[in-house]
């Protein structure tokens, strides 16, 4: 070799990890192996407007309108409803969970609307934050590997439009310093002594991408007239980018678009994809 030059034998090359932009397309993107003729995606919406002692959701109709046109033009058939309390929203989603048709689908999408609290969602019989809550742990165990198998490797999007606190999402600030954050150590896992066999292990929770309609503790607003801001905003960004952005892109365009409105700031959370979802893919 030249001099100065660093060389690797033949061993440490066959060792070299590829970039991610030079592993194949199959490994980045989220498969769509049916064609939209025969694909049968399917969407749940749940939405609560009417609550026995909390005041009404007005507005949260054009919310439905909205988003259940946007789920239908992006070819899922969506299972709608409204006005259940907190086991009925559990049984609801156990039964969607099950549906034949996931088996020829590629996604689902999982949409709440409601009133909220840090821990959960609102049924229609809540008095506060903890009579009629359903817990957000619900929706995952309720997707999770082992409880919809038909949706394993497949993208579970979660849309959440709640309050989640009694808090203002803005403050005030002056000049700042940052402080210095500490260096990072990163972490490794050794695994020893497993065996290949017909039985596999998998994640038990993998492949969803959540967006929250505001950050712990704090507001989501909404207007009686329009709908939610949330939920205007989010779904002007998938019509003006779904043809040509994955999920995730998506999802942070929706952030950007509250930039410039300190009261809220949706938010990314259990986020457990490892690939990019196309809605429709080149």
């Amino acid at each position: 070799s030249r001099a100065g030059a660093l060389g690797r034998c033949p061993r440490e090359r066959e060792m070299l990890v590829l970039p991610e932009h030079h592993l194949p397309l199959s490994s980045q993107i989220y498969p769509i192996h049916l064609p939209r003729e025969t694909r049968t995606r399917r969407a749940l919406l749940i939405c609560n407007t009417e609550f026995e002692h909390l005041s009404q959701r007005n507005g949260a109709e054009v919310d439905v309108k909205e988003m259940t046109k946007l789920l239908e033009g992006l070819g899922y058939r969506v299972d709608l409803h409204e006005n259940l309390t907190s086991q009925e929203m559990a049984t609801v989603m156990k039964n969607f969970a099950g549906h034949k048709d996931h088996l020829t689908s590629d996604s689902t999408f999982l949409v709440f609307m409601s009133h909220g609290c840090r821990t959960g969602l609102c049924g229609t019989q809540s008095r506060n934050e903890t009579t009629d809550i359903l817990s957000l742990n619900t929706i995952y165990e309720n997707f999770n590997n082992d409880h919809c198998k038909a949706l394993m490797g497949k993208p579970k999007v979660v849309i959440i439009q709640s309050c989640r606190g009694d808090n203002k999402g803005s403050v005030l600030m002056g000049d700042f310093t940052i402080p210095e954050m500490p260096a990072l150590s990163s972490d490794s896992m050794i695994t020893a002594g497993l065996e290949n066999d017909k039985i596999r292990e998998v994640h038990l929770e993998s492949d969803f991408a959540t967006l929250y309609s505001s950050t712990p503790d704090t507001f989501s607003w909404r207007s009686p007239v329009t709908g939610s801001v949330f939920i205007q905003r989010l779904v002007e960004q998938f019509r003006n980018h779904a043809f040509n952005s994955d999920l995730q892109e998506m999802f942070r365009k929706v952030q950007r678009s509250f930039e410039n409105f300190p009261r809220q700031m949706p938010t990314q959370e259990r986020t457990t994809m490892l690939r990019k979802f196309y809605l429709f893919p080149g």
